[in-house]
């Protein structure tokens, strides 16, 4: 599962795989999912290894039933196969219909042994993200903000165009370093207006996420830095306005504002194969998610000062299942059950 991890954020659309091959009980050989359209963990797996005759009396250990169907590289099974693998241990089922048992039919009719299961729910939550697009069919929900003790995102007043910090250092690094893990990073108009923020990588290594931008009237001044191109943003804005042109970075979709925002969103994301989101954006735009029920996690930061008045704090119910401190923060991590 560790070795799994290094895939987080880089393979995407493809899983976060992670492979190790013992041979009379010592590690071999190991591997991860390269980048897209690059080796899968099991090629990489065995990339690794020196002497690969030794194979054919090796077990190899997966976190997801290796694929059996040609993509942008052959078949994971099927190399296996040609290895003669004595043994393959997958920790779940592939729930994509290109695959879905079909991988393990694969080897088992190689005469290979499979054992299917192994730490089954520790892997499909490693593999939550790729598990919410193939069996929602859409992308995976993080919804994220910062709050005062007593439950403000922002302050009744500013003065300038700049944000206004709620969260210490520590948990803006932290934050940057969730930015990393996940495909696409969303706000709404307000934000934009209000901070004018990068929605880039500045604390943390990796690639920068997928800007996703709701301005439903193009009001956004294309001065403010979701207009530089730097990375792709897709603006989510009414039907009328979907057929500006867009450029090599920056992508037009229409949606109905008079109905389900957030299902619409979804869609749209679905369309540019975005398989994670984290939310960023102001109340009234986690609120519209949480209201037609389309939200995976929520992080929430606490600070522990307090403003007299201001912008609320979303109204969610979930289940915490996370409550560390960072430095003079709380950090509490709640999924929706």
């Amino acid at each position: 599962m560790q070795i799994a991890k290094n895939a987080i954020g880089i393979s995407r659309p493809n899983p976060a795989v992670g492979a190790v091959i013992v041979y009379n009980d010592i590690i071999i050989g190991e591997g991860f999912t390269s980048v897209y359209g690059e080796n899968h963990a099991e090629v990489n797996a065995v990339n690794s290894v020196k002497d690969t005759a030794i194979l054919k009396e090796s077990t190899i250990y997966v976190t997801l039933e290796p694929c059996s169907h040609f993509g942008k590289t052959p078949p994971c099974a099927d190399l296996l196969v040609k290895h003669q693998f004595k043994k393959v241990v997958i920790g779940c089922v592939d729930s994509n219909s290109l695959v879905a048992g079909k991988g393990i039919e694969r080897l088992k009719n190689a005469e290979i042994e499979v054992i299917v299961g192994v730490l089954e729910k520790e892997c499909r939550e490693h593999h939550k993200r790729f598990f919410t697009v193939q069996e929602k069919k859409r992308p995976y929900i993080i919804l994220k903000w910062a709050q005062t003790k007593n439950g403000f995102i922002a302050p009744e007043n500013k003065n300038s165009q700049k944000p206004v910090w709620i969260s210490n250092s520590y948990s803006r690094q932290l934050v940057h370093k969730f930015r990393a893990q996940e495909q696409a990073i969303l706000v709404g108009t307000n934000t934009v207006l209000d901070d004018n923020p990068t929605l880039n990588l500045r604390d943390w290594f990796g690639n920068h996420p997928v800007r996703i931008v709701i301005d439903k009237d193009l009001k956004i001044p294309k001065n403010l830095s979701v207009h530089d191109q730097s990375v792709k943003t897709i603006f989510i804005t009414d039907v009328k306005n979907a057929f500006t042109n867009s450029s090599e970075n920056i992508f037009f979709e229409g949606i109905d504002f008079n109905d389900k925002i957030a299902t619409q969103i979804c869609n749209v994301l679905q369309k540019h194969q975005i398989q994670s989101v984290i939310i960023e954006g102001g109340t009234i735009t986690l609120q519209t998610f949480i209201d037609e029920n389309l939200w995976d996690e929520a992080r929430v930061f606490e600070s522990n000062f307090t403003f007299e008045n201001g912008t609320k704090a979303p109204i969610f119910v979930g289940k915490m299942i996370l409550e560390n401190e960072v430095k003079n923060d709380t950090l509490k991590i709640y999924t929706n059950d």
